[in-house]
Protein backbone atom coordinates (compact mmCIF):
# COMPACT_ATOMS: atom_id res chain seq x y z
CA UNK A 1 0.00 0.00 0.00
CA UNK A 2 2.21 2.08 1.08
CA UNK A 3 4.54 1.28 -2.07
CA UNK A 4 1.85 2.19 -4.20
CA UNK A 5 1.40 5.82 -2.83
CA UNK A 6 5.05 6.18 -3.35
CA UNK A 7 4.75 5.07 -7.04
CA UNK A 8 2.49 7.49 -7.56
CA UNK A 9 3.85 10.41 -5.34
CA UNK A 10 7.01 10.24 -7.89
CA UNK A 11 5.27 9.97 -10.94
CA UNK A 12 3.07 12.77 -10.00
CA UNK A 13 6.51 14.86 -9.28
CA UNK A 14 8.21 13.44 -12.49
CA UNK A 15 5.21 14.50 -14.46
CA UNK A 16 5.55 18.08 -12.63
CA UNK A 17 9.06 18.59 -13.38
CA UNK A 18 8.33 18.21 -17.30
CA UNK A 19 5.46 20.48 -17.15
CA UNK A 20 7.54 22.99 -15.16
CA UNK A 21 10.79 22.39 -18.02
CA UNK A 22 8.17 23.04 -21.12
CA UNK A 23 7.08 25.87 -19.39
CA UNK A 24 10.31 27.28 -18.80
CA UNK A 25 11.51 26.32 -22.65
CA UNK A 26 8.67 28.27 -23.91
CA UNK A 27 9.02 31.60 -22.01
CA UNK A 28 12.35 31.42 -23.26
CA UNK A 29 11.42 31.00 -26.88
CA UNK A 30 11.07 34.78 -27.54
CA UNK A 31 8.13 36.82 -29.32
CA UNK A 32 5.42 35.14 -31.75
CA UNK A 33 7.42 33.94 -35.25
CA UNK A 34 6.31 36.09 -38.56
CA UNK A 35 5.03 32.49 -39.78
CA UNK A 36 4.64 28.99 -38.94
CA UNK A 37 5.93 27.80 -42.42
CA UNK A 38 9.32 27.94 -44.12
CA UNK A 39 10.05 29.33 -47.40
CA UNK A 40 13.18 29.43 -49.90
CA UNK A 41 12.68 32.89 -50.43
CA UNK A 42 11.24 35.90 -47.75
CA UNK A 43 7.60 36.11 -48.66
CA UNK A 44 6.37 39.55 -49.79
CA UNK A 45 3.89 40.75 -47.51
CA UNK A 46 0.47 39.96 -48.93
CA UNK A 47 -1.01 43.39 -49.49
CA UNK A 48 2.17 44.46 -51.58
CA UNK A 49 2.05 40.58 -53.20
CA UNK A 50 -1.40 41.70 -54.40
CA UNK A 51 -1.31 45.32 -55.70
CA UNK A 52 2.04 43.98 -57.73
CA UNK A 53 0.42 41.20 -59.43
CA UNK A 54 -2.43 42.69 -60.43
CA UNK A 55 -1.29 45.49 -61.67
CA UNK A 56 0.89 43.34 -63.94
CA UNK A 57 -2.18 40.98 -64.69
CA UNK A 58 -3.38 42.76 -67.91
CA UNK A 59 0.40 42.84 -69.36
CA UNK A 60 0.82 39.30 -69.00
CA UNK A 61 -2.95 38.75 -70.26
CA UNK A 62 -2.15 40.81 -73.46
CA UNK A 63 1.60 39.01 -73.95
CA UNK A 64 -0.39 35.44 -73.73
CA UNK A 65 -2.86 36.57 -76.39
CA UNK A 66 -0.41 38.18 -78.61
CA UNK A 67 1.05 34.12 -78.44
CA UNK A 68 -2.15 32.90 -79.44
CA UNK A 69 -3.18 34.95 -82.06
CA UNK A 70 0.16 34.75 -83.86
CA UNK A 71 -0.43 30.74 -83.75
CA UNK A 72 -3.65 30.15 -84.03
CA UNK A 73 -6.95 31.37 -86.04
CA UNK A 74 -9.19 32.10 -83.07
CA UNK A 75 -12.19 33.55 -84.79
CA UNK A 76 -15.77 32.14 -84.54
CA UNK A 77 -16.42 29.74 -87.43
CA UNK A 78 -19.06 27.19 -85.83
CA UNK A 79 -19.95 24.16 -88.41
CA UNK A 80 -22.97 23.54 -89.70
CA UNK A 81 -24.90 21.03 -88.34
CA UNK A 82 -22.16 19.38 -85.88
CA UNK A 83 -22.84 20.30 -82.19
CA UNK A 84 -22.41 19.50 -78.68
CA UNK A 85 -24.89 17.28 -76.44
CA UNK A 86 -26.90 20.74 -75.55
CA UNK A 87 -26.34 22.46 -78.75
CA UNK A 88 -23.20 24.02 -78.69
CA UNK A 89 -21.69 24.63 -81.71
CA UNK A 90 -18.10 23.29 -82.26
CA UNK A 91 -15.80 24.84 -84.43
CA UNK A 92 -14.87 24.25 -87.88
CA UNK A 93 -11.69 24.23 -90.27
CA UNK A 94 -7.73 23.87 -89.54
CA UNK A 95 -6.94 27.22 -87.14
CA UNK A 96 -3.17 26.41 -87.14
CA UNK A 97 -1.70 29.24 -89.05
CA UNK A 98 1.14 28.94 -91.73
CA UNK A 99 4.55 30.78 -91.84
CA UNK A 100 4.56 33.68 -94.28
CA UNK A 101 3.93 32.53 -97.46
CA UNK A 102 4.29 28.60 -97.16
CA UNK A 103 1.11 26.22 -98.23
CA UNK A 104 0.59 22.59 -96.73
CA UNK A 105 1.24 21.30 -99.61
CA UNK A 106 4.85 23.20 -99.99
CA UNK A 107 5.18 21.50 -96.18
CA UNK A 108 4.02 18.39 -97.20
CA UNK A 109 6.94 18.26 -100.04
CA UNK A 110 9.84 19.36 -97.38
CA UNK A 111 11.69 17.15 -95.55
CA UNK A 112 11.82 17.29 -91.51
CA UNK A 113 15.76 18.70 -91.91
CA UNK A 114 14.82 21.32 -94.89
CA UNK A 115 11.35 22.17 -92.11
CA UNK A 116 13.87 22.49 -89.19
CA UNK A 117 16.76 24.71 -91.23
CA UNK A 118 14.16 26.89 -92.36
CA UNK A 119 12.20 27.62 -89.07
CA UNK A 120 9.00 27.08 -90.61
CA UNK A 121 7.10 24.63 -88.28
CA UNK A 122 4.32 25.57 -87.71
CA UNK A 123 4.14 27.12 -84.13
CA UNK A 124 0.49 26.15 -83.77
CA UNK A 125 1.87 22.67 -83.27
CA UNK A 126 4.13 23.57 -80.74
CA UNK A 127 3.44 22.83 -77.35
CA UNK A 128 1.50 25.42 -75.80
CA UNK A 129 2.73 27.76 -72.44
CA UNK A 130 0.51 28.61 -69.07
CA UNK A 131 -1.12 31.72 -69.84
CA UNK A 132 1.77 32.92 -66.52
CA UNK A 133 4.15 30.07 -67.03
CA UNK A 134 6.10 31.15 -64.67
CA UNK A 135 3.86 30.86 -61.73
CA UNK A 136 1.45 27.81 -63.00
CA UNK A 137 -1.10 26.83 -61.27
CA UNK A 138 -5.26 26.42 -61.62
CA UNK A 139 -6.59 28.66 -64.10
CA UNK A 140 -10.53 28.08 -64.43
CA UNK A 141 -12.85 29.68 -67.27
CA UNK A 142 -15.21 32.10 -66.19
CA UNK A 143 -18.12 30.40 -67.03
CA UNK A 144 -16.58 27.71 -64.30
CA UNK A 145 -15.73 31.03 -62.07
CA UNK A 146 -19.49 32.56 -61.75
CA UNK A 147 -21.41 29.27 -61.16
CA UNK A 148 -19.17 28.35 -58.30
CA UNK A 149 -19.30 31.49 -56.74
CA UNK A 150 -23.25 31.69 -57.26
CA UNK A 151 -23.59 28.66 -55.80
CA UNK A 152 -21.13 28.35 -52.98
CA UNK A 153 -19.49 31.94 -52.11
CA UNK A 154 -16.17 30.53 -53.22
CA UNK A 155 -14.04 32.92 -55.60
CA UNK A 156 -11.90 31.21 -58.05
CA UNK A 157 -10.88 34.49 -59.74
CA UNK A 158 -7.01 34.80 -59.75
CA UNK A 159 -6.05 38.28 -59.17
CA UNK A 160 -3.03 37.23 -61.41
CA UNK A 161 -3.96 35.79 -64.31
CA UNK A 162 -7.08 35.34 -66.81
CA UNK A 163 -7.71 32.20 -68.79
CA UNK A 164 -7.11 32.35 -71.69
CA UNK A 165 -8.99 30.34 -74.26
CA UNK A 166 -12.14 31.70 -75.85
CA UNK A 167 -15.20 30.51 -74.96
CA UNK A 168 -16.22 29.06 -78.31
CA UNK A 169 -13.56 26.92 -78.36
CA UNK A 170 -14.79 25.35 -74.75
CA UNK A 171 -16.64 22.68 -73.82
CA UNK A 172 -20.59 23.12 -73.34
CA UNK A 173 -21.12 24.15 -69.61
CA UNK A 174 -22.39 22.54 -67.87
CA UNK A 175 -22.25 19.02 -69.75
CA UNK A 176 -24.93 16.44 -69.19
CA UNK A 177 -24.17 13.31 -66.96
CA UNK A 178 -25.31 9.82 -67.41
CA UNK A 179 -24.97 6.54 -65.71
CA UNK A 180 -24.45 3.51 -68.14
CA UNK A 181 -26.34 1.64 -65.65
CA UNK A 182 -29.17 3.76 -65.25
CA UNK A 183 -29.88 5.02 -68.99
CA UNK A 184 -33.53 5.21 -68.25
CA UNK A 185 -32.46 8.17 -66.18
CA UNK A 186 -31.58 10.39 -68.90
CA UNK A 187 -28.95 13.21 -67.51
CA UNK A 188 -28.99 13.20 -63.87
CA UNK A 189 -27.37 16.61 -63.54
CA UNK A 190 -30.45 17.79 -64.89
CA UNK A 191 -29.17 20.54 -66.10
CA UNK A 192 -26.94 21.71 -63.35
CA UNK A 193 -23.44 21.85 -62.31
CA UNK A 194 -22.83 19.35 -59.66
CA UNK A 195 -21.11 21.07 -56.74
CA UNK A 196 -21.55 20.67 -53.07
CA UNK A 197 -24.38 22.11 -52.42
CA UNK A 198 -26.64 20.14 -54.81
CA UNK A 199 -24.38 16.78 -55.38
CA UNK A 200 -26.84 14.86 -52.30
CA UNK A 201 -30.07 16.18 -53.66
CA UNK A 202 -29.20 14.90 -57.37
CA UNK A 203 -28.18 11.10 -56.14
CA UNK A 204 -29.68 10.40 -53.26
CA UNK A 205 -31.63 7.24 -53.97
CA UNK A 206 -30.25 6.82 -57.61
CA UNK A 207 -26.08 5.48 -56.38
CA UNK A 208 -24.87 3.39 -53.61
CA UNK A 209 -23.86 5.35 -50.55
CA UNK A 210 -19.79 4.57 -51.10
CA UNK A 211 -20.43 5.72 -53.95
CA UNK A 212 -22.13 8.97 -52.47
CA UNK A 213 -19.19 9.30 -50.27
CA UNK A 214 -17.12 9.19 -53.34
CA UNK A 215 -18.64 12.09 -54.89
CA UNK A 216 -18.63 14.28 -52.10
CA UNK A 217 -15.00 14.12 -51.89
CA UNK A 218 -14.77 15.03 -55.68
CA UNK A 219 -16.87 18.45 -54.86
CA UNK A 220 -14.94 19.14 -51.72
CA UNK A 221 -12.51 22.34 -52.20
CA UNK A 222 -9.34 20.90 -50.49
CA UNK A 223 -6.29 23.92 -50.24
CA UNK A 224 -4.08 24.16 -52.86
CA UNK A 225 -0.78 26.16 -54.08
CA UNK A 226 -2.75 29.30 -55.74
CA UNK A 227 -6.25 28.51 -53.85
CA UNK A 228 -5.62 28.59 -49.49
CA UNK A 229 -5.88 30.14 -46.67
CA UNK A 230 -2.38 31.56 -46.33
CA UNK A 231 -0.58 34.33 -47.92
CA UNK A 232 1.15 32.52 -50.65
CA UNK A 233 -2.19 32.18 -52.77
CA UNK A 234 -3.26 33.91 -55.63
CA UNK A 235 -6.63 35.23 -54.49
CA UNK A 236 -7.47 38.35 -52.66
CA UNK A 237 -9.38 36.32 -49.94
CA UNK A 238 -8.79 33.09 -48.21
CA UNK A 239 -10.07 30.44 -50.04
CA UNK A 240 -11.09 27.10 -49.14
CA UNK A 241 -9.49 25.76 -51.99
CA UNK A 242 -10.39 24.20 -54.98
CA UNK A 243 -12.45 20.39 -55.75
CA UNK A 244 -11.90 17.89 -58.19
CA UNK A 245 -15.00 18.69 -60.25
CA UNK A 246 -13.70 22.43 -60.38
CA UNK A 247 -11.78 21.03 -63.47
CA UNK A 248 -13.96 18.21 -64.55
CA UNK A 249 -16.90 20.00 -64.22
CA UNK A 250 -19.47 17.03 -63.98
CA UNK A 251 -16.98 14.62 -64.56
CA UNK A 252 -16.44 15.95 -68.01
CA UNK A 253 -13.22 18.41 -69.08
CA UNK A 254 -14.08 22.10 -68.89
CA UNK A 255 -10.78 23.14 -70.42
CA UNK A 256 -9.32 24.28 -66.80
CA UNK A 257 -5.39 24.70 -66.94
CA UNK A 258 -2.34 23.97 -65.08
CA UNK A 259 1.46 23.26 -65.13
CA UNK A 260 1.59 19.39 -65.16
CA UNK A 261 2.87 16.91 -67.49
CA UNK A 262 -0.30 16.09 -69.19
CA UNK A 263 -1.44 19.78 -69.20
CA UNK A 264 1.41 22.15 -69.96
CA UNK A 265 4.53 20.88 -68.65
CA UNK A 266 7.90 22.73 -68.13
CA UNK A 267 11.24 22.69 -69.93
CA UNK A 268 11.30 18.90 -68.77
CA UNK A 269 9.02 15.95 -69.62
CA UNK A 270 9.23 14.39 -66.64
CA UNK A 271 8.63 16.87 -64.51
CA UNK A 272 5.76 16.10 -61.63
CA UNK A 273 2.29 18.50 -61.22
CA UNK A 274 3.57 21.44 -58.66
CA UNK A 275 2.97 20.70 -54.82
CA UNK A 276 2.14 23.65 -52.62
CA UNK A 277 3.88 26.26 -52.47
CA UNK A 278 6.68 25.14 -55.37
CA UNK A 279 7.52 27.21 -57.90
CA UNK A 280 7.60 26.39 -61.56
CA UNK A 281 10.70 28.28 -63.44
CA UNK A 282 10.09 30.73 -66.43
CA UNK A 283 10.24 29.31 -69.55
CA UNK A 284 9.97 30.16 -73.27
CA UNK A 285 6.42 30.10 -75.45
CA UNK A 286 7.82 27.34 -77.24
CA UNK A 287 9.18 24.77 -74.93
CA UNK A 288 5.98 23.58 -73.17
CA UNK A 289 3.02 21.26 -74.31
CA UNK A 290 1.53 20.04 -77.24
CA UNK A 291 -1.62 21.59 -77.22
CA UNK A 292 -4.02 22.51 -80.14
CA UNK A 293 -7.00 24.28 -80.69
CA UNK A 294 -9.81 21.41 -80.89
CA UNK A 295 -11.96 22.20 -84.36
CA UNK A 296 -13.81 19.97 -86.92
CA UNK A 297 -12.24 19.86 -90.56
CA UNK A 298 -14.68 19.93 -93.32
Amino acid sequence: MILAKTRKLLAGAAAAAVIIALGSAYAQQGPRGKTSYIFPVDMEPFPALFARLSAQKPDVTREHMAVLNERYDLSNRPATGVTMDRTKPVQEGVRVKLPAGKTWEALANMSPEQIRDQDVFPKGFYPLPHPKHQEGGFVFPRFLIDEIKRQEERDLTRFDVEYDIPDHFLPEFPPALYLNQRTDLGDVSQGQLITINNYFELFNGIIPPKQIEGLRLLVTPFPQQQYNETEDRRTEKPSRGAACFDCHSNGHTNKSTHLAPDARPQESSGCSARSARSRPSKISPNSSRPEHISTVTT
